[in-house]
């Protein structure tokens, strides 16, 4: 049996790929971070399936959860916010399940910063004006930024800035990149 790391998009129901809603429907286990994901996502699984929230887990707890459902010889869901490809933790548990000896696989998702820029009709890249897309988070209580990695490095290029993870200090972070941007830079705050 497999565990199929799977990327939810932005947390909506139909934004999720087909091959998506195929592997959830045929999943008996599905293992999915409340936090980030609309209900409705959870009834592309079938009748029955056992529905684990992570938002209270840790990894240990993750891998446990995985590793039994492979024992029993079911497959498993593990839906990721986004696309697994960024900030997902995918190689953390990837190392523990091959460990385990459970296989597994991984199909995208449509990313956040791509739904919302969709939702805006608005593209990143504007000739002349932006023309590369940094992707970063804004670190606060989790992982330490490596050192050269810090916002305002990143705004002095005048790239186009997609904060993941961010949300709660939203104020914060546009006053702290006001002086790299602008005051009238363009600026959007989505959630799901």
């Amino acid at each position: 049996m497999t565990v199929h790391f799977i990327g939810a998009g932005p947390g909506a129901a139909d934004l999720l790929t087909i091959r998506a809603t195929r592997l959830l429907a045929a999943s008996p286990v599905c293992l999915y971070a409340g936090t980030y994901l609309d209900a409705a996502v959870l009834e592309h699984c079938p009748d029955g399936a056992r529905l684990v929230d992570t938002q209270d887990l840790d990894l240990d707890g993750i891998t446990a959860e995985l590793v039994a459902a492979h024992e029993r010889g079911e497959d498993v869901a593990r839906l990721c916010s986004g696309d697994p490809s960024v900030y997902s933790a995918i190689a953390e548990q990837t190392r523990r399940l091959d460990a385990a000896g459970v296989p597994w696989d991984i199909t995208p998702g449509i990313a956040a910063y791509a739904a919302t820029a969709a939702r805006l009709g608005r593209e990143l890249t504007v000739p002349e004006v932006a023309q590369s897309v940094v992707l970063t988070r804004a670190q606060r209580d989790s992982t330490a930024m490596p050192s050269g990695e810090s916002l305002e490095a990143f705004a002095a290029t005048g790239a186009t800035l997609v904060l993941h993870l961010a949300i709660r200090r939203a104020r914060e972070l546009a006053d702290r990149l006001a002086e790299h941007y602008g005051a009238d830079c363009p600026v959007a705050v989505a959630y799901r």
